[in-house]
């Protein structure tokens, strides 16, 4: 499988990115990453939800910004933030764009998102991310699969032979779209020495694409104990996050706020030698 050019985003512009002044500081040695689904700051917490409440994925509700909030104030005290299924501006968000919106209030100098499913007033569907040191470059994928809508995002932190390069990825509900979501990753994975994998995976450790995935890849297999989904009362591990053998990772956690019907996932990343990223 060819990957095709990806689309660059121009970390200037305002529309996908945003920056304000910051203070170089030290060198970094270590990170603190995390990784969430935070469905539109919507706040499933129970399975009727998605039933009663079901019109907040169409209609504003006051509340979403008290989630959001509680959110901002959940992932401030991370570097890099993956979230998946956030809105960038549209009816039901009060047409703000949500990753904006977490940056600001998490004091997050650098921020980017992926809109794939553009479904104008009524939803703006996009991943984001959410970052205290300004990357090298941030470029965007649309991922493979018959429904489209689905995207990868890239962060390359540093601009040495061996940069820490960042995926962001949520992937399809269908087996056989995550099979050619996941090669097309794999691709990508293979060109760096130091890779992070994080988002909305859809697929449980011990399934054929994860085999698949790991196979194919110098990626390390998951943690198995890392239950995410449903937040109430969470018994699968769909979201991930997967790194290559050259990353030291520590504080492993799923942490237990609900907000929305995933968890998030937070852990330390020790910085190998060679990468050099200060902030």
């Amino acid at each position: 499988m060819s990957v095709p050019a990806p689309v660059s985003q121009d970390l200037h512009s305002g529309y996908a990115s945003h920056r304000v002044p910051v203070t170089t500081g030290h060198p970094r040695t270590h990170l603190r990453l995390l990784s969430y689904n935070i469905q539109a700051g919507i706040a499933s917490t129970r399975a009727h939800h998605y039933v009663t409440q079901g019109w907040k994925h169409v209609f504003p509700h006051p509340r979403s910004f008290e989630n959001l909030d509680r959110i901002a104030h959940l992932v401030s005290d991370h570097d890099v933030v993956a979230l998946q299924e956030v809105d960038a501006g549209s009816m039901r968000s009060y047409f703000i764009n949500q990753v904006e919106y977490l940056a600001r209030r998490g004091r997050f100098p650098f921020w980017y998102h992926q809109t794939n499913r553009d479904l104008g007033k009524f939803a703006q569907h996009s991943n984001g991310m959410l970052s205290k040191i300004q990357p090298h470059e941030v470029v965007e994928y649309k991922l493979p699969g018959l429904i489209p809508g689905r995207g990868l995002m890239m962060a390359r932190y540093g601009d040495g032979e061996h940069p820490l390069v960042v995926l962001l990825a949520h992937l399809a509900l269908s087996k056989r779209a995550r099979m050619q979501q996941l090669a097309f990753i794999g691709e990508i994975v293979n060109d760096y020495q130091h890779v992070v994998l994080m988002g909305d995976l859809n697929c449980q450790p011990q399934s054929e694409e994860m085999d698949v995935l790991l196979e194919n890849t110098h990626l390390c297999e998951p943690l198995e104990a890392l239950h995410t989904f449903p937040s109430w009362r969470p018994y699968r591990n769909i979201d991930h996050i997967l790194v290559t053998p050259s990353l030291k990772i520590s504080n492993v956690q799923v942490l237990n706020q609900i907000v929305s019907d995933h968890l998030p996932i937070s852990l330390e990343l020790a910085l190998p030698e060679g990468v050099c990223l200060t902030a």
